[in-house]
């Protein structure tokens, strides 16, 4: 075998251990906690599928690449809970040297070309990078409206949170956002989601 082909395939190895990856988020249906690898599928298909809405015209192959790299990085940093204070101030830190290390498995220009769309959807200032995060946000909060609001409730999170966690979503996709604030809202309304911490 030569060696970039054995890159290659080591690489491959290495991201199936994002099916171990486990996440605060329910499969529908009140389900185990999904995994990195289903969520990243699911982004994919969702990118896909609602590219239409996003506002601004996307590469969707693009799109949907940045959706199923986005959080290799986690096979080492681990999965940081979006409204986890503390894990946030080392999320930064913990995935830059997760993604030197998993994406330096590969030949060199593929490395560089995943780091850079890694990159690009992390600094969140294209179009494709936008409307991946859209995804990004949409795909958890389906799936905890689907149970309920169980999530939430679970972790006593609050309207401030949530609507600071979706305004990555408006800048995505302006229609997904007015059907994401009609889900908040209901689960504002049944307790779900705590009323604002602040007044």
């Amino acid at each position: 075998m030569d060696d970039r082909l054995k890159q290659q395939l080591e690489f491959i190895l290495e991201i199936d251990k994002e099916k171990n990856i486990f996440r605060q988020t329910h499969i529908s249906n009140n389900g185990r906690n999904e995994n990195d690898a289903e969520h990243a599928w699911h982004m994919a298909i969702m990118a896909y599928l609602l590219k239409e809405y996003s506002n601004e015209p996307v590469d969707i192959s693009k799109v949907m690449l940045m959706c199923l790299i986005h959080d290799v990085v986690e096979i080492d940093a681990g999965d940081t809970y979006c409204y986890d204070s503390e894990g946030l101030k080392t999320q930064k830190a913990r995935e830059d040297a997760a993604k030197e290390r998993i994406y330096s498995l590969l030949p060199i220009e593929q490395k560089e070309e995943l780091t850079a769309l890694f990159d690009e959807f992390e600094a969140n200032e294209t179009p494709e990078a936008r409307f991946a995060h859209a995804m990004d946000n949409l795909q958890p909060v389906l799936l905890n409206h689907s149970n309920g609001g169980r999530d939430w409730k679970e972790h006593g999170v609050s309207a401030d949170k949530v609507y600071g966690r979706q305004s990555k979503t408006k800048l995505g996709s302006e229609k997904l956002y007015e059907y994401t604030e009609e889900i908040i809202k209901e689960h504002i309304r049944s307790g779900e989601i705590q009323k604002n911490t602040q007044p």
